[in-house]
């Protein structure tokens, strides 16, 4: 095999590779020799075809095989020789007749191009200095706690017969809706339950019930909202003749001995005791995040050098696309916000930017300082994985089982949490008591508008391990979010349909 470095320029690479006719008809004799001993022909005893049959019947197949193996081993042997290490998989492109190299005739050569990891030094982290926000976990908030759980387990009692109904109040009701007089599919119910000022039904319906009584029957009249998911009813005027059968008001809970039973506990003491070591949970996971954002924004400061722009450009581009995703969701274009199209592209890059430069630098103290995902931890993000679809346990396993870059997707955000870790245990961090509001604040929220989020947590996207080889498709998952920056007014959340299908 023969390597020539044809091109380098900057973190670009082109390396020609060139491997003798010879050596791949060594392998494809030792590969016949193999098929010889345990292909079964018609009209030859076993072990007894000729190998002269055996290249005249596949001899092409063999060939494309080897050719294939030598690529793969002749290009990994190549990047070792030269100890470079490419940014993202080599791009291979074969040179000459490829039917001159089937047929044994021509060398095979072929070129690789790609861009490598750039050389760096790591910053001195026992230098670095971040604060890491914490806060007590009070009565006052168990007795939050405790009223959010009284509210979501809320009951109801029927009013005064004659009674009005008020904003919170559940009515029972039937309903039909029309458009230009024809009742249109989904949108008749009976005994639908519908709670006025929960927002489920489309605007506009729960407001017309408000003072309705029970034995009341009313025109409800809306419009469905133009993005409405049911592209026959969007925009469309619409009138629903209501029938209202019965109106229940909120009952107060009492928050007592019998009520933490509602939840399996024999005393309140009992409830208090595991919403006080849950909120402290929730503090304690609230405090790590603020610490690690202070981290990586450390980190990106003190770390600068020349990125791999395939990397930067994939990485935008996952950004991107994500956000002209959310976009048409709002049924919006980049040409509908404040700002001008380039001028958050430009923003977006510089986001794209400090991730994949976070990402190489956690990648590489960890590498440096042989942190590694243990198979004990990675089964456990297998299982916790699984458990989020209840009865479909088995196919989860076995599609990361027929899928390394799934396994890959999973090793990569506890690959990274290890080496944060690393870090913070080097680094100078001081505690500062906050308040529980400050703890959970949205760190971006003062920065310029409501509009130009762009969520600095796990936001450099691709951290690698060992096992990774700087392999550049892991995505977090569900603990990566796009960088968000949401159209410029952004509309309320589309409400469920006026009909919502019949209660159960």
């Amino acid at each position: 095999m023969q390597v020539t470095v044809t091109s380098a320029e900057g973190l670009k690479r082109e390396l020609k590779v060139q491997v003798p006719a010879g050596d791949l008809e060594t392998r494809v004799g030792a590969k016949l020799d193999e098929l010889k001993n345990s292909i079964r022909l018609k009209g030859f005893r076993p072990g007894k075809v000729p190998v002269a049959h055996l290249r005249k019947t596949f001899g092409k197949q063999v060939m494309s095989e080897v050719i294939q193996e030598a690529v793969g081993e002749s290009s990994q042997k190549a990047l070792e020789e030269q100890t470079l290490r490419p940014a993202l998989q080599p791009e291979i492109n074969l040179e000459g007749e490829i039917e001159e190299v089937m047929n044994g005739k021509a060398d095979l050569t072929y070129k690789m191009t790609f861009e490598i990891i750039p050389s760096f030094e790591i910053a001195d982290f026992s230098k670095i200095s971040v604060e890491k926000p914490v806060a007590e976990a009070t009565d006052a908030d168990v007795d939050e706690a405790l009223k959010r759980l009284a509210e979501n387990q809320k009951n109801f009692e029927p009013r005064a017969e004659g009674a009005a109904a008020e904003e919170g109040d559940l009515l029972t009701i039937d309903f039909i809706g029309r458009i230009d007089g024809e009742a249109f599919e989904g949108g008749s119910a009976e005994d639908a339950r519908l709670e006025i000022g929960s927002g489920r039904f489309i605007p506009g319906f729960e407001d017309q019930l408000k003072g309705a009584k029970a034995g009341d029957k009313v025109d409800v009249k809306v419009t469905f909202p133009a993005d409405y998911g049911a592209e026959n009813l969007a925009g469309k005027d619409a009138v629903f003749e209501v029938t209202v059968k019965e109106v229940q008001a909120p009952a107060e809970a009492t928050i007592d001995d019998e009520f933490a039973k509602r939840f399996g506990f024999d005393a309140l003491d009992k409830l208090r005791e595991v919403l006080t070591e849950q909120i402290k949970s929730d503090f304690a996971r609230m405090s790590r995040m603020h610490l690690k954002r202070a981290l990586l924004d450390a980190l990106d400061a003190e770390h600068s050098f020349e990125l791999p722009p395939t990397m930067v450009e994939q990485e935008f581009s996952q950004i991107w696309s994500q956000f002209e995703h959310e976009l048409q969701h709002q049924g919006k274009t980049p040409a509908d916000l404040e700002e001008p199209e380039e001028q958050i592209r430009g923003e977006y890059r510089k986001i794209a930017e400090r991730r994949v430069r976070l990402g190489l630098v956690l990648a590489e103290v960890g590498e440096k300082n042989k942190i590694s995902v243990t198979d004990q931890e990675l089964n456990q993000a297998l299982m916790d994985r699984a458990r989020q679809f209840p009865g479909q346990e088995r196919q989860v396993f076995e599609f990361y089982q027929r899928n390394p870059q799934a396994i890959s997707e999973l090793r990569a955000p506890i690959f990274e949490e290890k080496v944060v870790d690393f870090i913070a245990e080097l680094a100078k961090v001081s505690e500062k008591t906050v308040t529980r509001d400050e703890l959970f604040a949205d760190p971006d929220a003062d920065e310029h508008d409501h509009h130009h989020h762009h969520d600095h947590d796990h936001d450099h996207g691709h951290v690698h391990d060992e096992n990774c080889d700087h392999d550049h498709d892991h995505d977090h998952g569900d603990e990566e979010k796009p960088a968000k920056k949401a159209a410029a007014k952004k509309p309320a959340a589309k409400k469920a349909p006026a009909k919502k299908k019949k209660e159960d």
